[in-house]
């Protein structure tokens, strides 16, 4: 989340670049490199099979082309004050529907520390200008980014991070060329600069091989609840790149901002019992499942981004 909260400079650089080329060569780039990586770190990728193809290109399609469409079309109608502070809503979605679709009751603890760290992000992030199409676009973004965590619960248990990462990443890269060789033509690619290639390398890596891979694991870790709750940190990290940068001045109303959300991620996070989930190396042999009790439904083993903090762009490239 930091990560996504420190690219908020990066992303303005591709304010005037064929959006929809530039995000395929990111994935292209991202895939290849979630590919060898993954053999480095010992990770095995698994090919999906029967509804698992469903799954993997619904994220791929919602949560990386349909966001950064949303994000777009949204920014020009409202600006990006108001498509982020709805998007600062996943917290709320995420510690509801995320126990849901785990068939688990949604902890009071963890739906309030949401809606304090979306309350806190709603101050950091500020108000914008409010117009019908501007908040249908809003919606679909929050939705879209809400999709990117729950879409990926039935698939983490087999593929884990590196697995939904890798599959999702490549299914989007393949969806953003072929979008973008129909909208914006096969020379869109040539109209790229040289800062443009060195925007989209960062995110490439950062942005997306990094972070999807820490996001997914966190979720799985944590559970897509508790994990929402951490998607305040980037809104946090884009106002104080912001201030480092000069984009942006320092304002009361975001430090009472960052204050409110460091406030719900204590209270989200804090817990007596240890955290995580158990991962598949940790359940009993079949032979001895018979004489204990069923665990919980909760996905197991380890797989950006909120990418609010994206959102503060002026151009909304994300």
């Amino acid at each position: 989340m930091a990560l996504v909260g420190s690219s908020v400079a990066i992303s303005r650089t591709l304010v005037a670049a064929p959006l929809l080329t530039a995000q395929a060569i990111r994935y292209g780039v991202a895939s290849v490199v979630l590919l060898i990586l993954a053999r480095a770190c010992g990770a095995r990728i698994t090919r999906p099979r029967g509804r698992e193809w469903l799954w993997l290109a619904s994220i791929s399609a919602t949560g990386l082309v349909l966001f950064n469409i949303a994000i777009v079309r949204g920014v020009a109608q409202t600006g990006p004050a108001m498509i982020a502070v709805a998007v600062a809503c996943v917290p709320v979605l995420l510690s509801v529907l995320g126990p849901l679709l785990q068939r688990q009751a949604p902890r009071r603890q963890v739906v309030l520390a949401a809606v304090i760290v979306t309350a806190g992000a709603v101050l950091v992030e500020g108000a914008g200008r409010v117009s019908a199409a501007g908040l249908a676009w809003a919606g679909v973004a929050l939705a879209c980014e809400a999709s990117f965590t729950l879409l990926a619960i039935p698939v983490l248990g087999r593929h884990g991070a590196w697995g939904v990462s890798v599959h999702s990443v490549w299914i989007g890269a393949v969806m953003l060329t072929v979008l973008g060789l129909v909208t914006e033509g096969p020379a869109a690619a040539a109209r790229l600069t040289p800062s443009d290639f060195a925007a989209v390398a960062y995110l490439a890596v950062l942005v997306t091989v990094v972070a999807f891979v820490l996001w997914y694991s966190t979720v799985a870790a944590l559970g897509p609840a508790r994990a929402g709750v951490l998607t305040g940190i980037a809104p946090v990290a884009a106002a104080l790149t912001g201030m480092a940068t000069g984009s942006r001045a320092p304002s009361l109303a975001m430090w009472a901002g960052i204050a409110v959300v460091m406030a719900g991620l204590a209270a989200g996070l804090w817990s007596r019992a240890r955290p995580g989930l158990p991962s598949p190396a940790a359940e009993p042999a079949p032979e001895s499942r018979a004489a204990e009790p069923a665990p919980p439904s909760r996905i197991t083993g380890p797989a950006p981004p909120s990418r609010a903090a994206e959102l503060a762009s002026e151009g909304g490239a994300v």
